[in-house]
């Protein structure tokens, strides 16, 4: 009965043992999932996951029409980066509708189109403006992962009492991580300074010394080596615009109806654009029964 009784306090304390050892062992490292085989990724900053996305929406470089010089630009400093050559972050301002976050996913298509050119992997990375606070977590995600990858934010702006463009400003230069070698940042924007002029004006008035309050504001562009303006478009480019999407999906109109159209869709919207040019092309198509 006591050897019994001896064995279940050995057990015990043995189980005790096991059980302190246990909590000093250190915690297991957590394993990093490894990136797909997809081009483009949706950063799910709540999950800190990167979602696949299978089919970028996206059209042809060669149908964008009207912005050639800063399509040029971007393409090229896009060019050097995926070849592991210097490169700068890039935000494209402007005018709404007129290709700006369409010239980002075109142009990363074209190169992954173009693997053969001496590119290295090139990941397009979709981070929402409310996620921006958990970059970091994206950027070690990221930072030693074979490739080159573009963190992409579309229409990207902050408003009175927001902080989140600070962590930003580190993110893209300073810190003491600091952004690694592999990633860029490309941001769309209808504000040059991503800021409303109210509120920079509100800083002038009410700080105690306006000037320092005021480039504390701006400066967050800075940031970004390339500044890209995307501006209204008169008739003419708006009217190639339609020409070009017409021809992509080959609705065979006559260029002079194609033309009464278009002046008449512009009329109607108050506006021209690219957007405004593919939405009549839809319009049309519909009609002749196609789709786009």
């Amino acid at each position: 009965m006591q050897s019994k009784q001896f064995l279940a306090e050995i057990a015990t304390s043995l189980s005790e043992i096991a059980r302190s050892l246990k909590a000093m062992a250190p915690a297991a490292e957590k394993v990093i999932p490894a990136l797909g085989t997809a081009d483009a990724y949706h950063w799910d900053g709540d999950a800190a996951d990167l979602m696949p996305v299978p089919k970028v929406s996206r059209i042809p470089l060669r149908m964008l029409k009207g912005i050639d010089s800063v399509q040029d630009i971007l393409l090229r400093n896009t060019e050097q980066f995926a070849r592991g050559h210097g490169a700068n972050n890039a935000l494209l301002w402007g005018a709404r509708g007129m290709g700006k976050s369409s010239l980002v996913k075109a142009i990363h298509g074209d190169i992954v189109s173009r693997g053969d050119e001496g590119f290295q992997r090139l990941v397009l990375i979709e981070i929402a403006r409310e996620d921006l606070e958990t970059l970091p977590a994206l950027m070690r995600r990221i930072g030693q992962t074979p490739g080159r990858f573009i963190i992409f934010c579309d229409d990207l702006s902050f408003d009175s009492g927001e902080t989140s463009y600070k962590s930003l400003k580190t993110i893209l230069d300073g810190g003491l991580e600091g952004r690694p070698d592999n990633v860029l940042f490309y941001a769309t924007s209808n504000r040059r300074h991503l800021m409303p002029r109210d509120m920079i004006e509100n800083e002038r008035a009410t700080a105690i010394n306006p000037g320092e309050a005021v480039e504390e504001k701006v400066s967050l562009s800075d940031r970004f080596g390339l500044w890209l303006g995307f501006h209204n478009c008169d008739q003419p480019t708006f009217l190639s615009m339609v020409n070009a999407y017409a021809d992509y999906y080959d609705l065979g109109i006559p260029e002079e109806t194609l033309k009464a159209r278009a002046i008449e869709w512009t009329a109607t919207r108050g506006a021209r654009s690219g957007r405004v040019a593919i939405q009549l092309v839809r319009t049309l198509a519909g009609e002749m029964g196609k789709p786009v």
